[in-house]
């Protein structure tokens, strides 16, 4: 019996339907594939039936021996079902296809993006668990808070107005809250209190431990401390930028004044130059320290008084703005300020060592401005001293400003208060005569007027040095309190020369204030030009002329006399300085006829290719030298703690097991606790001293020049002072050498003979010591003192008697105990009262140290002479070998330990050490090239002082001749 199972239908490439049918044969109870075939015979639509038949049976056939039968009409009606099914077939198979194959590349373009994501498994280890957690978001709740209220922006920053601070203020909130966001985002399950950080019961209570609370407290401290370090670092950089861009801004404004006014800018631009040059010239005549008598000679303005009679206050006036800090009574100015003042199109202030500009139109800026003066001020005065020489050099720009250089000196003092060095009076005196007795120097000698004339101080002092006033210029300050309290006759007589002894080229009268620290400049100065108007000195006649009065009027007087002396002097001191630079020249060329003069910052940049060359040698040694070197290095400071503590105590156990179970606990102790640490120091020790013996050996070569030789060694010093090992280096030591010990079998002879070797010559460098030390104590043999004419001590002659007994001892007992018995130690000293030598234990006892000392040690030689042979022996009888040669293992492991130990710090040496010393040196050596005291106490003699000498007259000789020739071009 056959049943139909399954039907499908193909086309040929006949175009020919073939249909194949499984069906089920009963009889052979398997799947039976009948393969049917029509094809197409004509156009009648007849067809040509093929079949092919399996199991030996047609289907027809076997259809009708079941009494199945298949009518022909039927059959055209069943192909047309069967096409119908097989387009319905199809297109649900498209359907179900395309269905399955994209959702199959679907989940396959997921898994690509899902393996494309980060691995973010280390956050299960790096993040606390949720308990944890969410303490920690407490706490950086907290923080938070903490920041918020305790970081106090800068006041430079304020001053740049109140929208850049609402900028910043809000750009901090944000970032706050969103680490305080993802902080609750990470841990939001369990909430903790204020008071649960604080209290350490409830901390308790939580299992956490009040120290690891403790710890994290501090550690967010810590926190805050270095976002408080990075806000006021960001604040800087902040401040840096927006001076740059105002520094630019100005530039960019003042081009476009000098193409706007395009007629007037030639003159101008020739005295900008003109007094910017000069002072220039004078900057370096400030740090020209010579012998020769030329640096102080060229002009400027020299503004002396008495404390508070307001000679600040008349720089300011000139100026045109309050540039120092004020105090009540209190001595403000401690060191000289260089005031160099030009003629520009914006009222601007700048140091000399500095890029900030200082717009003196803004009050912000003008207050900064006077906080660096006092800084600079009280920086340069050190040692307890009150005032310095130290000049602090400015420029001060603005329209209508008179070119001229003054300089501000500390008021003279009559009187001094505690709080002042004890030689603050005679300070300001010898400060002020040196700048007075230039004798190239304009004398603004300032006067109070509100005071008597008699109390003055300085008038003596300027007449001593300008006893004829031919460069003398007096101001009588205060007028305004003068004209109230003093007789107006009185003030024209000073006003007129006639009071004072001194002589003066003119005298002027000033106001400069009213008495409030607040006032402007424009206010003083318009206060000034109305009092002058109504003043009953200016209306009623007298010897007082309009030219006299008002710091506009002395400005320009002070300005006219400084340029005409500018002109008188400046060839002369060119000629000066061209005849010292000759000078010099000739005496460099008769010292140093074949050297090229090197100033300190050349030779520096010489000595510091040098030293960097050096470190590039250290690198290029050989692996056997710096074992060998290390394994020196290693031996010498381990031996000793192997002969005390490890071979001697273990050689006393008594038998050979003990020897080797005391040598492993000691062994592995050492390792585990002083080795590593004893070994790295080793290390340390043996690159300083290859850097070291490296740089005396560059001391030899032909080409050496020792002038750096004193640079040199502080570069090193400082370098391996500040140098030390990586730290990781010792856990990785103490794990190599631990591995190392725990092998305790010797595997071939030739490292038995080296170890044999190693222990003969340890030993031997030990008996050579213990000699020594009995040489001391027991004096000279029989033919030295005959052959020297020595005789033993009294104390030597006692060692010798003891001795005598302990040898005793030794012969009876060659193979005992390191300690004398009490039996021992009282025969021995009995023996000796028989003699009427008289000693204590302890005496016998220092004595049996290194007498058994010596004694042990060549029975050691001994050992190791047996043993030399013995290798094979050992091989097979271990450690009941007939000869005992746990001593020559013993010092098997230990060089072993060294071997492996030096080849680690050799490796550690060439991979990390000296790069990280190369990084060390060369951060020296930037510090030194900063630090120009240190250069001058580095790089010393007299050809460095000459060289120095005459590069620094050649600058100024160079600048001068460049500013004669722009004052020539302005005539």
């Amino acid at each position: 019996m056959l049943r139909i199972y399954q039907n499908t239908y193909r086309r040929t490439a006949r175009k020919a339907v073939v249909y194949s049918t499984k069906v089920v044969c009963c009889n052979h109870s398997t799947l039976c594939n009948i393969t049917m075939q029509s094809r197409r015979k004509g156009a009648g639509g007849q067809w040509e039936q093929h079949h092919s038949r399996n199991h030996e049976h047609y289907l027809l056939a076997g259809n009708q021996a079941r009494g199945w039968t298949i009518p022909p009409h039927s059959r055209g009606y069943g192909m047309f079902v069967v096409r119908i099914l097989k387009g319905a077939l199809k297109l649900r198979y498209l359907v179900l296809g395309g269905a399955i194959g994209g959702g199959v590349s679907l989940s396959k373009k997921y898994e690509d993006w899902k393996e494309g994501l980060p691995d973010m498994k280390w956050l299960e280890d790096a993040l606390p668990q949720s308990e944890r957690w969410s303490q920690f978001s407490r706490n950086l709740i907290e923080v938070g808070s903490v920041v918020k209220n305790a970081i106090d922006i800068d006041p430079r920053l304020k001053q740049l107005g109140e929208d850049k601070l609402s900028e910043w203020r809000s750009w901090f909130d944000n970032r706050l809250d969103d680490a305080l966001e993802a902080a609750d985002y990470q841990g939001n399950q369990i909430v903790e209190t204020k008071e649960d950080i604080k209290s350490k019961a409830t901390v308790a209570a939580l299992g956490i431990p009040v120290d690891e609370s403790r710890k994290k407290y501090e550690k967010l401290q810590s926190q805050v401390e270095t976002l408080q370090t990075e806000i006021m670092n960001v604040q800087i950089k902040y401040q840096k930028e927006l001076e740059k861009m105002e520094k630019e801004n100005r530039e960019l404004r003042q081009q476009y004044l000098i193409l706007k006014t395009n007629k007037k800018t030639t003159a101008k631009r020739i005295k900008k130059s003109l007094i910017d040059m000069y002072s220039e010239v004078l900057d370096e005549l400030s740090g020209y320290d010579t012998g020769y008598t030329m640096a102080d000679h060229l002009p400027r303005v020299v503004v002396v008084g008495d404390q508070s009679s307001g000679k600040t206050s008349v720089l300011e006036s000139i100026a045109k703005a309050r540039i120092f800090p004020r105090g009540s009574g209190e001595m403000m100015t401690r060191a000289p300020v260089k005031v160099t003042l030009a003629e520009g199109p914006y009222h601007v202030a700048q140091f000399r060592d500095t890029d900030r500009e200082y717009d003196l139109t803004k009050e912000s800026d003008l207050a900064d401005l006077r906080r660096e003066v006092e800084f600079r001020m009280r920086a340069s005065v050190r040692g307890g001293k009150t005032v310095s020489n130290e000049v602090i050099a400015m420029t001060v720009k603005g329209p209508g400003l008179q070119r001229m250089v003054l300089v501000d000196l500390p008021g003279i003092i009559s009187t001094m208060t505690v709080d002042m060095a004890s030689d603050t009076k005679d300070s300001i005196h010898q400060m002020t005569k040196h700048y007075m007795s230039n004798p190239n120097a304009i004398i603004l000698c300032i006067q109070d007027g509100s005071v008597d004339a008699e109390r003055s101080n300085v008038t003596d002092l300027v007449m001593q040095c300008d006893p004829l006033g031919r460069r003398t210029i007096f101001v009588l300050t205060k007028v305004d309190l003068a004209e109230e309290l003093a007789d107006p006759e009185r003030i024209r007589k000073i006003l007129s020369g006639k009071l004072f002894p001194m002589k003066a080229l003119g005298y002027y009268a000033v106001v400069t204030g009213r008495g409030r620290k607040d006032d402007s400049i424009e206010a003083i100065r318009q206060y000034e030009e109305d009092f002058f108007k109504n003043s009953k000195l200016f209306h009623r006649r007298g010897v007082i002329m309009p030219h006299q009065v008002t710091s506009r009027n002395l400005s320009l007087a002070v300005s006219d006399r400084f340029w005409k002396m500018v002109r008188e002097t400046i060839e002369q001191q060119a000629d000066a300085f061209k005849a010292t630079r000759f000078n010099l020249e000739t005496e460099w060329k008769n010292n140093f006829p074949r050297l090229r003069e090197s100033g300190r910052d050349e030779l520096f940049d010489k000595a510091k290719g040098e030293i960097l060359d050096e470190v590039v040698t250290l690198s290029q040694i050989s692996a056997k030298k710096w074992d060998d070197a290390l394994t020196t290095k290693l031996w010498e400071k381990l031996s000793n703690y192997v002969f005390e503590n490890i071979y001697l105590p273990a050689a006393q156990s008594g038998s050979q097991n003990s020897f080797n179970t005391m040598v492993d606990i000691k062994l592995r102790q050492w390792a585990e606790q002083a080795l590593p640490a004893k070994s790295v120091e080793a290390g340390w020790e043996a690159l300083q001293q290859e850097f070291i013996s490296l740089m005396e050996r560059a001391k030899k070569a032909h080409d050496h020049d020792d002038v750096f030789d004193q640079l040199k060694a502080a570069v090193v010093d400082e370098a391996i002072r500040r140098h030390s090992w990586e730290d990781k280096a010792i856990d990785m030591l103490r794990v190599i050498q631990l591995n190392t010990l725990e092998d305790r079998f010797v595997h071939d002879k030739t490292e038995w003979d080296q170890a044999v070797k190693f222990l003969e010559n340890s030993v031997n460098a030990k008996l050579a010591q213990t000699e020594e030390t009995l040489a001391q104590m027991f004096g000279p043999g029989p033919w030295t003192r005959f052959a020297q004419w020595k005789s033993l001590t009294p104390d030597q002659q006692k060692r010798r008697s003891v001795k005598g007994e302990l040898d005793k001892i030794l012969k009876n007992d060659s193979v005992r105990m390191a300690n004398l018995s009490y039996d021992e130690l009282t025969t021995v000293r009995k023996n000796l009262q028989r003699d009427n030598v008289e000693v204590d234990t302890d005496y016998i006892r220092q004595t049996w140290f290194p007498v058994y000392r010596k004694h042990f040690l060549q029975q050691a030689l001994q050992r190791a002479k047996d043993c030399r042979k013995a290798y094979y022996l050992y091989t097979q009888q271990g450690s009941e070998c007939e000869v005992s040669c746990s001593d020559v293992v013993l010092f098997w492991r230990i060089q072993q330990v060294i071997k492996v130990t030096g080849n680690a710090l050799r490796q550690q040496v060439i991979n990390r050490e000296a790069r990280r010393l190369d990084k060390e040196i060369k951060a020296v050596l930037d510090e030194f090239s900063e630090d120009e005291e240190r250069k001058a106490q580095l790089l010393t003699g007299k050809r460095v002082q000459l060289a120095e000498e005459l590069i620094k007259v050649r600058q100024i000789q160079e600048k001068l001749e460049e500013f004669i020739n722009s004052l020539n071009q302005e005539k």
